[in-house]
């Protein structure tokens, strides 16, 4: 029998044994070592050799991965251990540190009860450490620490046995102050982490040793021994002293905690829509197999005999083939084919998967990454929401029509496994506009869809995405229908900044607001409480409120009238981009009484024209995606570095100095960054190293906004000049 099946049966039997189940997520900045770690606790688990642990990377098993030496997508590993006379089963999800696949990391926080979070001891804790521990503590999911590569502190910074503990001071300390900032009130204490606590472990993935506070006393091991053999380069004696797998594996079952345990805290925040007091709350919240299926898809994997194969984190009862399952989003009941475990780049088949566990399930049909699926209709677990947002389009179209079926089925599973890839037809030019979260993101989707799917296309260069907004307000302005019977009256403003902010991360929903709980925290947040008792829709971070009283037939045309706002909130007037942070009010309204003089023709140009008008009038601006980007290079590159950044637009927010090395982190435009990675090796002789991260949407400068709306505008084959608002309100 192969060895993975032999896997597959330990991992069976473990999975009702609740208590001793652990849901772990590796997360970490990009090139912290997470991979590598992960490859001692596969070769532990007998998958791989130990001699090939941490060389191997065996959960990059894509061939992009590879050649690129990143972690591209989430592995999902299921591994059965001994550990002090009992079996656990550790679920295990290798996540990417790069912020263009940050969703993959966000997705994996969903089903984990705990993270592993690696930190590089010479760069600490760096953007993506921060970004991806926040999303974590949101998630509910306990940390430890695992501070990797100390042995580059002696041979490469030459530190001494003090100054190394002083650098880890200081990263336990950041780590804290993100814990203490973002964890549960009542997990504070229990959460933060520290040495004493034996949450802690210092080491080298590469080399397969570390220490913690466990070990040292277990191993009869000191710093000093530490210190001393890893000048020089003695790596076998602390490899066969204390293994890394043994102190990672104590570390993992000691200190992160088992989904029975897990879950009677994560459910309600996880199921806010949900009532954790009922049955079948409490049951999930109990972890209890018996009880019925309840479980939320993280990921979606295209399987070209399978077809989609959903990957489920269980919170209640027990999955198998032939379960009838039904699926929130689409209404409707699929039932199971077959059930199985990852073990990394294979799914075997295995006959269930119990509540706490996590698995991959064949037959249901359509779903997509946070879908809620149950024995019976619930309410649906909270949106699986990603802090960033597509930023960089590319057109892509085939060069042969006949391969056209193709690529559309291509562009389709590959936005299921990745939903933060947005696909739009050009219904214009027929091309296929598809938009990442920067030019890697992209440069593996075009990859995939030529090397994988084997379909010839053709792509343009990389387009920045901008949006609209307003800075002034304006109205009331009235639409007429074509037919002259229907008119409506508009005043449009721009949103309230904290009421954006909260929409942009998805703490309320779109579509018209349900339940008083929404119109309370939009009055807390400062909208009037009649406004939002009368919300009609909200749509892309912009909010559309009915102000009129007793208007005849109103109701017949509401839908219309939503149709029309989002529509005119999807293209806006001055460049045909999306339009955010607006609240548009319907003041007035006259209607004809007869429905059949107020169809989709009339009442629909009787809704945009009016508000475009007002949008123009108001005074409307773009608003361009930027990145936070930091970059490490020596101190006398460090004016050379400034001068490139500000030549882009590049805003300076800090700059840190420690002995010859510099720490520069600036606010650069996307649309500022393309070729920067080349200009930048050119400034510092190739001796930088630069990150980046999301930093959100901000105001192009007023002085740029023409030349760049006549680009834009040109591209998409509009006229140059952008229209007046009398041009929409002429009919």
């Amino acid at each position: 029998m192969a060895r993975k099946e032999v896997v597959v049966g330990e991992v069976q039997k473990l999975m009702d044994s609740r208590d001793n189940v652990r849901n772990v997520a590796i997360v970490a900045h990009v090139d912290h070592g997470k991979t590598t770690l992960t490859d001692s606790l596969v070769a532990r688990a007998g998958l791989i050799n130990k001699e090939l642990a941490g060389a191997q990377r065996w959960t990059d098993f894509d061939e992009q991965e590879q050649q690129r030496g990143i972690t591209i997508k989430s592995a999902n590993i299921s591994l059965g251990f001994n550990y002090g006379g009992t079996d656990f089963l550790i679920n295990l999800i290798d996540t990417p540190g790069h912020v263009d696949f940050g969703f993959h990391v966000v997705r994996a926080m969903r089903a984990v009860d705990g993270v592993c979070l690696v930190v590089d001891a010479v760069e600490g804790v760096m953007p993506q450490t921060e970004t991806n521990l926040r999303q974590a503590l949101k998630e509910r999911a306990k940390p430890v620490l695992f501070i990797n590569k100390i042995d580059r502190l002696i041979n490469e910074l030459k530190l001494d046995s003090t100054a190394m503990q002083e650098k880890f001071l200081k990263i336990i300390t950041q780590v804290n102050k993100i814990i203490e900032a973002n964890a549960p009130a009542d997990k504070k204490d229990d959460w933060t982490i520290g040495v004493e606590k034996g949450n802690v472990a210092f080491g080298t993935a590469y080399n397969k040793w570390a220490i913690s506070i466990t070990s040292m006393k277990k191993f009869n091991i000191t710093f000093t021994d530490i210190y001393e053999k890893c000048r020089a380069e003695d790596h076998k004696y602390l490899v066969e002293k204390s293994p890394l797998d043994e102190v990672l594996l104590e570390m993992i079952i000691k200190h992160l905690p088992s989904p029975s345990f897990a879950q009677d805290y994560r459910i309600p925040v996880l199921w806010k829509e949900g009532d954790s007091e009922s049955e079948i709350g409490k049951q999930m919240r109990a972890c209890d197999p018996s009880a019925k299926p309840v479980g939320v898809c993280f990921g979606v994997v295209h399987d070209e005999h399978a077809g989609e194969v959903a990957v489920v984190r269980v919170f209640s009862g027990t999955i198998s083939k032939g379960s009838e399952l039904y699926v929130a989003s689409k209404k409707h009941y699929a039932k199971t084919q077959q059930v199985g475990v990852y073990m990394g780049p294979d799914r075997v088949a295995a006959e269930r998967v119990s509540a706490g566990n996590i698995g991959a399930v064949v037959g249901m049909k359509d779903v997509y990454v946070g879908e809620t699926i149950s024995s019976d209709p619930i309410a649906p677990f909270e949106l699986i929401k990603h802090y960033s947002e597509p930023v960089i389009t590319k057109s892509i179209e085939v060069k042969e029509q006949k391969d056209l079926p193709k690529l559309i089925e291509a562009l389709r599973g590959i936005s299921k496994e990745d939903p933060t890839i947005r696909v739009e037809l050009n219904q214009d030019t027929g091309e296929h506009l598809v938009s990442g979260n920067g030019e890697l993101h992209l440069e593996i989707i075009e990859y995939k869809i030529k090397n994988e799917k084997k379909i010839p296309i053709l792509t343009s260069p990389p387009i920045v995405l901008y949006r609209e907004t307003l800075f002034g307000r304006a109205g009331p302005l009235e639409g007429k229908s074509p037919n002259k019977h229907n008119r409506l009256k508009f005043t449009i403003e721009p949103l309230e900044p904290e009421i954006l902010e909260v929409l942009e991360k998805g703490e309320i929903k779109e579509g018209r607001p349900k339940g008083r709980e929404v119109w309370e925290k939009l009055v807390e947040l400062g909208m009037d409480r009649d406004e939002a008792r009368n919300i009609y829709d909200i749509h892309n971070g912009n909010i559309l409120i009915n102000a009129t009283k007793g208007i005849q037939y109103l109701n017949e045309v509401e839908e219309l009238i939503v149709q029309g706002f989002e529509e005119a909130t999807d293209q806006g007037p001055l460049a045909k981009e999306k339009v955010t942070g607006i609240k548009v009010k319907l003041v007035d309204a006259t209607l004809h009484e007869d429905n059949v003089h107020r169809g989709p023709a009339q009442m629909l140009p009787t809704v945009k024209r009016p508000i475009y008008a007002a949008m123009l009038r108001a005074g409307i601006t773009l608003l361009e995606p930027k990145q936070k980007v930091l970059i490490n290079t020596l101190q006398e590159y460090s004016g050379d570095v400034i001068t490139l950044t500000n030549g882009r637009r590049g805003t300076l927010e800090g700059m840190e100095q420690e002995g010859e090395n510099a720490a520069i982190t600036t606010t650069l435009p996307v649309a500022e960054m393309f070729g920067f990675s080349n200009d930048l090796r050119g400034a510092t002789q190739g001796r930088a190293i630069w990150y980046q991260e999301y930093a959100g949407y901000h105001p192009v400068p007023r002085d740029l906004v023409p030349k760049i709306v006549r680009q834009i505008r040109e591209r998409k084959g509009e006229n140059p000049e952008p229209p007046t608002p009398e041009f929409f309100l002429e009919l």
